[in-house]
């Protein structure tokens, strides 16, 4: 018998509605599919998950489903769970769910356990979170694990300092590392959808108001980029060198955020790292000022800080709450959470497509290598990630040229020059 835990079953034929149009906008990862119903790469396999429960996760899970696999899933974030798309998975033969938004931290974890409990043969992670509770609470799995795959920056550093330490004890892939996913889905994605969770959180106007963003690698050049078209002014806050000439090269003010805090009226921070908006810079802002983060975790703000020395605080919108810090007010979008996914919906289905193309795809090369990739992370061969390229081409009905007999052998020899 199933034990799928979710909280509005009676949801899931909206969650149905709401997978078919995803699959609609999904043409890469439907062609993967039908090839897999064919092949069924993954038969009598357990595919464990802790991905965010939505529309476009739900057309992977039928992915690998249809592939053969039990799939197991859990959500990565307490706020970004689809309560009627985890319904209608829930109601899927060969699919057991265990997510719903709002989860507390207990019941986050809790729900991680009964991913683990499947013994899965293959983890999906976003974030590393389901990796780490495997091998610091149940290493007796770890032997019997083909491998995984992580899905996010902030996954695949955990899973690098994993490495380092000598901790990690199976091959997990970086789907991130893939190009049709970092400079897709993070740049395209993540542009738009933040921009997306602020418009539904505070109904903001952006043009003629000064944009803090607070990172420059893929994810925060696609902020910084939508942040223009929608006319604002940007300024970009860096601690690495190269990713601040970027930023300027592509027009934008760089500064310390020390700086920038003079002027900001909204903040969005993607760095993968820990308290890059502190105390210090929150005292320092504008009244009215409206804060967002789109990493993995909740702590690039210092959510902890400004819940203890804040005067008060009060929810005014269903994902926006005020914080009075001194006579002035302060506005969180989506409690510090990935705001494209407490306010929003996520990435549109397009580019989520060709993401999960890379898992789906990464599962069946980890089936494929069995026994033959040595524990640590894994990069994609460069032929798989242009398959994806190629599958969204066709999707989008795109045709491309093909290199002659001659230019092949001009790119592979050294005799010719000036």
């Amino acid at each position: 018998m199933k034990a799928s835990k979710v909280k509005y079953p009676d949801q899931a034929d909206q969650g149905r509605l709401n997978v078919e149009l995803a699959e609609r906008n999904m043409g890469a990862l439907m062609q993967v599919r039908k090839r897999f119903a064919k092949e069924r790469p993954f038969h009598g396999l357990t595919i464990g998950m802790a991905l965010h429960v939505t529309k476009e996760t739900a057309v992977l899970v039928r992915t690998l489903r249809d592939g053969g696999a039990r799939v197991v899933i859990t959500g990565c974030n307490p706020l970004s769970t689809q309560d009627d798309v985890a319904a209608a998975l829930a109601q899927e033969e060969g699919v057991e769910v265990f997510a719903h938004r709002g989860e507390s931290k207990d019941e986050y974890y809790a729900f991680l356990r009964d991913v683990v409990m499947s013994k899965p043969d293959i983890t999906i992670d976003d974030g590393c979170d389901l990796v780490t509770e495997i091998h610091q609470n149940s290493p007796e799995l770890l032997e019997s694990i083909i491998g995984g795959c992580e899905e996010t920056t902030t996954g695949v550093l955990r899973l690098r300092a994993m490495v380092k330490a000598g901790m990690l004890k199976y091959p997990v892939v970086a789907v991130n590392d893939n190009k049709t996913k970092h400079l897709m889905d993070n740049y395209y994605g993540t542009g738009q959808s933040t921009l997306d969770g602020l418009l539904r959180a505070a109904n903001l106007l952006f043009a003629g108001k000064t944009l803090v963003v607070i990172g420059y690698g893929s994810c925060g050049k696609g902020v910084a980029l939508r942040g223009r078209g929608m006319g604002a002014n940007v300024i970009v806050a860096e601690v690495d060198a190269f990713c601040a000439l970027q930023a300027r090269m592509d027009g934008f003010r760089v500064m310390p955020l020390s700086e920038a805090v003079k002027e900001g009226d909204i903040y969005v921070t993607v760095t993968g790292n820990v308290h890059v908006i502190d105390w210090q810079h929150i005292l320092a802002m504008k009244d009215g000022a409206v804060l967002a983060n789109s990493g993995h975790f909740d702590n690039e703000i210092n959510m902890k800080a400004l819940e203890e020395h804040s005067d008060s605080k009060r929810r005014v919108r269903p994902c926006l709450d005020e914080y009075t810090v001194h006579g002035k007010n302060i506005f969180v979008a989506g409690e510090g959470r990935l705001v494209n996914l407490a306010a929003a919906e996520g990435h549109p289905s397009e580019v989520m497509s060709l993401s999960f193309c890379g898992q789906a795809l990464a599962c069946e090369y980890l089936v494929k290598n069995r026994g033959k990739l040595a524990a640590g992370v894994v990069t994609l061969p460069e032929q798989v990630d242009d398959e994806i390229s190629q599958l969204q081409l066709k999707a989008m009905g795109l045709k491309i040229d093909c290199l002659t007999d001659e230019q092949r052998k001009y790119l592979t020899s050294w005799e010719h020059g000036t």
